[in-house]
């Protein structure tokens, strides 16, 4: 069987140059200042490592670091300031994925810290008189508003593997929220496009309009309801938001959103209850797992399908020998390894308090192999791609009729840190859509989602079981795939990405860059992403779409769309010297953030 390329030393070499420029470390721990940080795509260095899409945000992690906190610790301290200076795209309106390697055992865990649906949503959440309403509609809306998980995976994560407090880790960005950060391009133009929903409620607008305009690049924006309520969050607990005064805030907020008295907009108001928010609980699950080329693989299982998606999309592409394989040949395999899998995906994957998934079957090697004998060599499979029978592989089989991949929003941050103790954390978190609802909670400082429009509005196919459909207290299926693979027991590497139905595929591409064809960790971050979720066409970025390549795989029948970004993914990686490598965009987003602790020195 081949083996993966992992030519560390070689590696080295090759980003040797970009290294010894770009190593990063944050500024001194007790200062977080007010304009961004500069940011670096790649740092190398000891005592560990932060990645996220933003400098601040790093900056954070690696303060909390330097103060004797670990990876957890970091993870958290860096989502909290990520709902400072993201807030469109995370925040504790939200919820999201956690997966922590433990060094002191060698194991993997994971937090499902997904939102829930209100306990009184059943299959008709997004109909009326029977039919679905508007997409538009229930994005900017009470009833797309799922119960948050964000601060309950917070709690949960820091109880179980932390070594500092929640109060403690929220100083950073509670900081931040209160001194300002400085505006940027992406900021700005995120705002912009949100700018006509927004103005449906005043407590949006008076947050992030200020003055009723956009705000300006290089001005420095403060949310000081945000501060205060870190400060208080920090002060009295996560039970503040679950079964106190700020939960009443969320519900009051969910079930009549504070629409402007001159809006025509028709928002529609949701049903949570404080109830759903007291029996709100985060999940500890055992990971997804699979084995690719002698290395495990650790991921989100279900509710999340974004670890069984991964997997099946590895384990398919197992059989060949993909460091061999011409760019067009990798590609073509690779696009239709993603179509396969996300066949089996639509027809399987829910909320498993909900559905039979089997995701041991999924993860198989011997699923991935019936449905590999799909692929051609010389022709491409037509979508939508009807789904395999994972409790019953066969050769080339399918267990029921094709159906197309519904819409998720591409909204999402992902950060990925790690400690001098040898702890990883791979860490996928979101308010859905940029933007979320567009509902700010008033005098909170933070958005709430809009995380159940992931459910299926109506079954894809009236003739086919969607296990994706609405249900009390039901967790809507996301893409989420945060990951960490390991190496004979020990991390190698982190790796994971925003961007909805797309993150799949950008952590597949990633690993695969990376793993089998000798890409370092920046570089396989950074080359031209593919995404195929069981389409007519395959959305490709520019890199892609303006290379020779597209036109031989066009020659085998592939069709394209262009996308101008996918993804925005970060990653950490342990050298074979000890020292810790972080990595995030080179230009997606901005460019992300990759920092250590100490970029020189011994450990």
């Amino acid at each position: 069987m081949h083996r993966p390329v992992l030519r560390n030393a070689p590696l080295l070499a090759a980003g040797a140059a970009v290294l010894a420029v770009t190593a990063a470390a944050a500024p001194a721990a007790d200062s977080v200042p007010h304009a961004r940080q500069a940011k670096s795509p790649v740092a190398v260095g000891y005592g560990g490592a932060v990645a996220s899409v933003d400098a601040d945000a790093s900056a954070a992690g690696i303060e909390i670091l330097r103060r004797g906190g670990n990876a957890v610790d970091a993870a958290v301290a860096t989502a909290a300031a990520l709902g400072v200076t993201e807030p469109y795209s995370a925040g504790i309106g939200g919820g999201g994925y956690f997966v922590y390697y433990d060094a002191k055992s060698g194991k993997v865990h994971t937090v499902d810290g997904r939102e829930t649906a209100p306990g009184s949503a059943d299959e008709t959440l997004f109909l009326e008189d029977g039919e679905p309403i508007a997409f538009d509609e229930a994005v900017t809306s009470g009833l797309s508003v799922g119960t948050p998980g964000t601060a309950a995976t917070w709690d949960a994560a820091l109880d179980a593997w932390g070594s500092k407090s929640l109060a403690q880790n929220l100083k950073p960005a509670e900081r931040l929220a209160r001194d300002g950060f400085t505006v940027d391009e992406t900021f700005r133009q995120q705002t912009a496009d949100n700018e006509e929903r927004f103005r449906n409620f005043p407590a949006t607008v008076d947050l992030f309009l200020p003055g009723g305009e956009l705000p300006v690049v290089g001005s420095t924006f403060k949310n000081p309801d945000l501060a205060r309520t870190y400060a208080e969050l920090g002060k009295k607990g996560t039970g503040l938001f679950y079964r106190g005064a700020l939960g009443r805030e969320v519900v009051d907020t969910v079930r009549q959103p504070p629409v402007g008295p001159d809006q025509e907009h028709q928002v529609r108001p949701g049903d949570m209850t404080t109830g759903d928010l007291r029996g709100y609980r985060t999940k500890r699950q055992a990971p997804s797992h699979t084995d690719y080329r002698g290395l495990d693989v650790y991921g989100m299982a279900p509710s999340s399908s974004g670890g069984t998606t991964v997997a099946e999309i590895l384990n398919i592409l197992e059989r060949s020998d993909v460091s061999s394989l011409s760019e067009e040949q990798y590609l073509h395999r690779f696009v239709e390894a993603s179509r396969i899998s996300f066949a089996d995906r639509g027809r399987w994957v829910g909320d498993p308090a909900f559905e039979d998934v089997p995701t041991k079957a999924l993860t198989s090697q011997r699923f991935a192999d019936a449905r590999g004998c799909l692929i051609k060599e010389d022709a491409v499979l037509e979508s939508p791609v009807a789904p395999g029978d994972p409790h019953r592989p066969r050769a080339c089989g399918t267990g029921g009729p094709a159906v197309a991949t519904t819409y998720e929003g591409r909204d999402t941050t992902h950060l990925t840190t790690a400690d001098k103790w040898g702890n990883v954390v791979a860490y996928t978190l979101t308010i859905e859509q940029t933007g979320g609802s567009g509902i700010t909670v008033p005098g909170r400082g933070f958005l709430l989602n809009n995380e159940l429009t992931d459910f299926s509005f109506t079954p894809v196919d009236p003739e086919a079981p969607d296990p994706n459909l609405p249900g009390p207290g039901k967790r809507p299926r996301s893409s989420m795939s945060p990951t960490i693979v390991l190496r004979d027991g020990e991390p190698l590497l982190a790796v994971g990405s925003p961007g909805g139905a797309t993150i799949i595929t950008t952590v597949a591409q990633t690993l695969t860059n990376h793993l089998d064809r000798g890409m370092p960790l920046v570089d396989a971050i950074a080359a031209p992403r593919a995404s195929q979720r069981n389409a007519a066409k395959t959305d490709i970025e520019p890199g892609l779409w303006n290379s020779p390549v597209r036109e031989g795989l066009e020659g085998l029948g592939h069709e394209f769309g262009q996308s101008s970004e996918i993804g925005a993914a970060t990653g950490v990686q342990r050298m074979p010297d000890g020292r810790w490598l972080a990595a995030a965009e080179t230009e997606r987003r901005g460019g992300g953030s990759a920092m250590v602790v100490r970029p020189h020195g011994r450990p």
